[in-house]
């Protein structure tokens, strides 16, 4: 498998299950426990590291369906407030965005990734990323954030993606299969057949992403809201781990450390 460095911390092939940690700075976000306000982001970011974090993921827009609009003037400002906060930390950061004009701005900052859901379908977006030199994360798209339903056309997606990287001259990739409900059209079961299948996209020799903290399909199945969701998701986090996931994406850093090191002990992928 090839493997990809997100500021030094090497992801896929032989490397250890690498922890990434979230931070929200859009008040929008599903789960009102991620939000991190301007002004603490950098001690939050480093109270994460400090508790196994290696990477820590900056989103400054919900993407959930129902959340509220922000403009990309107002993520641009977010990005700002909150990424000068981090100059000269020495935190690997990646900046999550499917906009070129935040992407632009994030990268005026000392970023190491880009997360993008949108798969680099936008052309503008994917000369930009390109011509930065960063490893990209990007999501399974057609022409929309998760709009492929189910494992087989995700794949295609995915290898859609790949198609985009090479246009662009995209080396270093990260493959996010784009576990939940992004758009209307996708169901429950979509989801739960992505990650009882996840194994599957390791065929595209790519280190994988597993992101699935405390997301609606996990709710919807135990009746529960994001703030009470956090046992399935180590439950299923350590499911996505032994199906090949390089990468965790998690909200939940010490438990999650926890499970990754438990889940990698029985697998005897690392003492």
């Amino acid at each position: 498998m090839q493997t990809t460095h997100i500021g030094g911390v090497g992801i896929g092939g032989d490397n250890p299950v690498r922890l990434m940690g979230v931070i929200n700075i859009s008040p929008e976000s599903f789960f009102h426990g991620s939000f991190v306000p301007s002004g603490e982001v950098a001690a939050h970011a480093h109270m994460m590291i400090d508790r196994g974090a290696e990477i820590i993921d900056i989103g400054a827009r919900s993407t959930a369906p129902d959340s509220r609009p922000i403009s990309i003037s107002e993520e641009c400002d977010r990005l700002k407030r909150s990424l000068s906060e981090l100059v000269g930390s020495g935190i690997p950061i990646s900046v999550d965005t499917m906009h070129a004009g935040a992407l632009e701005v994030a990268l005026r900052y000392d970023i190491d990734a880009i997360n993008d859901i949108h798969g680099l379908a936008d052309e503008s977006f994917a000369s930009l990323a390109a011509d930065s030199g960063l490893p990209v994360i990007a999501m399974a798209a057609i022409h929309e954030p998760g709009d492929a339903c189910g494992a087989d056309a995700t794949k295609a997606a995915l290898a859609g993606v790949l198609d985009r990287c090479e246009q662009y001259g995209i080396v270093d990739l990260i493959l996010d299969p784009g576990i939940g409900r992004w758009v209307p059209g996708r169901s429950f079961n979509d989801d739960w057949e992505l990650c009882r299948r996840f194994s599957e996209f390791s065929v595209f020799d790519r280190p994988l992403l597993g992101a699935i903290s405390r997301k609606s399909f996990i709710g919807d199945l135990l009746g529960k809201p994001a703030e009470e969701r956090l046992f399935g998701t180590l439950a299923l986090t350590a499911l996505l781990i032994e199906a090949g996931a390089g990468m965790i994406r998690t909200h939940d850093i010490v438990p999650t450390f926890d499970a990754i090191r438990v889940s990698e002990r029985v697998l005897r992928r690392r003492p």
